[in-house]
């Protein structure tokens, strides 16, 4: 499975909803994610992906877009 479908299986399992945001769309201004569900996103990517993401990097800016989460995850693995 692809990167941008499991950040995407993740982000259905967060929000509760069955959605399909294009990849550089805000996931904070479309409802989807807010300051309570980032933490609750990240550590669904964190255990979906194998990785360790620091609380140091809980910014919305990081993880705004499937883009933007995309990029920081390649980062890490």
């Amino acid at each position: 499975m692809e990167s941008q479908a499991r950040i995407l299986k993740v982000l259905k399992a967060v929000s509760g909803k069955d959605i399909n945001p294009g990849p550089d769309e805000s996931l904070f201004t479309s409802g989807l994610l807010d300051s309570f569900a980032l933490a609750d996103f990240v550590s669904g990517l964190e255990d979906e992906f194998g990785v360790t993401i620091p609380d140091s990097d809980l910014s919305a800016r990081k993880f705004d877009t499937i883009s933007k989460v995309e990029t920081y995850l390649a980062a890490k693995v």
